[in-house]
């Protein structure tokens, strides 16, 4: 992790530009109603009584960057095509559908990688040297917080930006990869404009012909990008380590999150059954609406932005 901070840092001042414009990008985020005065006064009331808050973030903290999620009202992926993410079991068992994902995700990659931080990640990481923020943790596999400098995080999911290899568990950066994926298809190319949440694209299977994938540098074994596949389990010693973050805090905060997936629920509702407070800012109706204290339905940068100077 201290290496993809470093590589970020490096290449920050390349990667604005034509994508600076993604900082507040409203394409992916459903309508809402603006943020109510006493729901504002209310979560500031939150968030000064309660010292140490570990906060949650999922996609509709990173739609306002750019990036689409899968669930969101009219805006999803769902809701946009028939589409849908690539389950782990697939990936393991078939080279096709490696190959696919491969291809597709090459594609995506410059686009993906380019995406930056928005309001929310900033005011987050702000909290987080104030002392606010006791832990953060991500459903999110963009790296937009570690981009944005948080460094008590947690990838619930793991990161688009890693890769590793499913035979003996080397791992390199995704832009390495980038690299070694031009190399093997020197004469391959294929375009597409509809860009999937996880960094991929929707290419057809006549322009994924051809691709080719390269094996691991160590082992020549299949390279699979180090996140959590529709699936697949969150290794037991990340879970572990957020249920301790939720014991250790004073209350719960979940930023754009349906809580649809039991991944990101279950500390919901183990803060819940501790008795601690959970706050929610979400637009829609989430998993969770019957346990918290107290439920904001508006943009998170909306609300956040109203509540930076704590």
């Amino acid at each position: 992790m201290a290496l993809l901070r470093k590589i970020f840092r490096c290449t920050l001042i390349h990667q604005r530009g034509a994508h600076a414009a993604l900082n507040i990008n409203t394409k992916f985020v459903p309508e809402s109603e603006p943020v109510n005065d006493q729901d504002v006064k209310d979560l500031r009331n939150f968030l000064l009584k309660n010292k140490k808050i570990l906060v949650l973030t999922g996609a509709g903290v990173s739609t306002e960057s750019g990036i689409p999620d899968y669930r969101s009202e009219g805006v999803g992926l769902y809701a946009r095509s028939t589409n849908r993410p690539v389950q782990y079991s697939d990936f393991v068992k078939s080279e096709t559908i490696r190959q696919r994902y491969w291809a597709r995700n090459y594609v995506g990659w410059p686009v993906f990688s380019s995406f930056q931080p928005n309001i929310c990640h900033k005011i987050l990481r702000r909290w987080e040297i104030k002392g606010k923020v006791h832990w953060l943790v991500t459903q999110n596999v963009d790296a937009l917080h570690l981009k944005a400098g948080s460094v008590n995080l947690t990838e619930l999911h793991g990161s688009a930006h890693r890769v590793m290899c499913m035979n003996c568990d080397a791992k390199m950066p995704r832009a390495r990869l980038q690299e070694l994926i031009g190399k093997h298809n020197p004469q391959w190319k294929a375009k597409s404009v509809e860009m999937a949440p996880d960094g991929d694209v929707q290419l057809t299977a006549e322009q994924v012909q051809g691709f080719k994938v390269p094996e691991c540098p160590s082992c020549g074994g299949a390279l699979k990008p180090e996140i959590i596949f529709f699936g697949d389990n969150v290794p037991k010693p990340t879970v572990n380590l957020v249920f301790e973050k939720v014991k250790e805090s004073d209350a719960v905060l979940v930023l754009g999150s349906s809580l649809e997936v039991y991944s990101g629920f279950r500390f919901v509702n183990a803060a819940h059954s501790h008795n601690k407070p959970i706050a929610i800012v979400n637009i829609g109706t989430t998993r969770a609406d019957s346990l918290v204290s107290l439920k904001v339905s508006a943009k998170c940068s909306d609300v956040l932005q109203r509540l930076e100077h704590l």
